[in-house]
Parts: C-alpha cells; sequence; structure tokens
C-alpha cells in the first residue's frame, strides 16, 4: 500500500473545538481523549524506517477505551513486530481542566 500523499494535518482551535465537543455530546460518560508521555512516540519513531504512527482504538480488559500505537513504515504498513505501545492516560481524569478542547 502506498504510504498517504503528505498533507497539512493542522485544524484550527475553533475546528478542533468543535470536533471534541460533538464527541463528548455523543458520549457524555465516556472517554474524551488520552495522553501518552513524549518517550512512547519517540520510541516508536526511533525505530529503523518507521515513518508514521498509527492509532487503533481498543478495549482494556474492563472494556475501558484504550487507544493502541504501533509504527508504520514508508509503505504503510503496521511494524508489527517493533514497538507497540498502550496504557495511555485517558481524560478523565487526565485532563486539562484549562483546555479549551474540554470545556
Amino acid at each position: 500500500m502506498p504510504f498517504p500523499p503528505e498533507q497539512d494535518h493542522r485544524i484550527s482551535l475553533a475546528d478542533a473545538r468543535a470536533m471534541t465537543q460533538r464527541f463528548r455530546q455523543a458520549a457524555p460518560q465516556g472517554v474524551q481523549g488520552c495522553m501518552f508521555p513524549r518517550a512512547a512516540f519517540e520510541a516508536i519513531l526511533a525505530q529503523e524506517g518507521c515513518a508514521g504512527i498509527r492509532l487503533y482504538f481498543g478495549h482494556g480488559a474492563g472494556q475501558d477505551t484504550q487507544v493502541v500505537m504501533v509504527g508504520v513504515d514508508s509503505e504503510a504498513l503496521d511494524m508489527s513486530q517493533g514497538e507497540i505501545m498502550e496504557n495511555s492516560f485517558p481524560c478523565p481524569p487526565f485532563c486539562d481542566p484549562r483546555s479549551a478542547l474540554t470545556s
């Protein structure tokens, strides 16, 4: 599979806020997001041949929402024999109470 073309992934705060508000309205009691420390991203990106990161959504043993992170190579194929990360810090409770994306 070819690697997706380069594009600008930036989004305005207004658009990001609208997206996160719609998500919270659809699942008001669920996980709103998660946070990984920088070291998790760096460990994946440091792998030889890693060109990006893919995020998968899953459920932990207690059916809690989790994000699974894996590197992808230059053909956009998962590097599933390499570093795979999970155990993010979910929001809530690990939220920024001042963030425009959670209010």
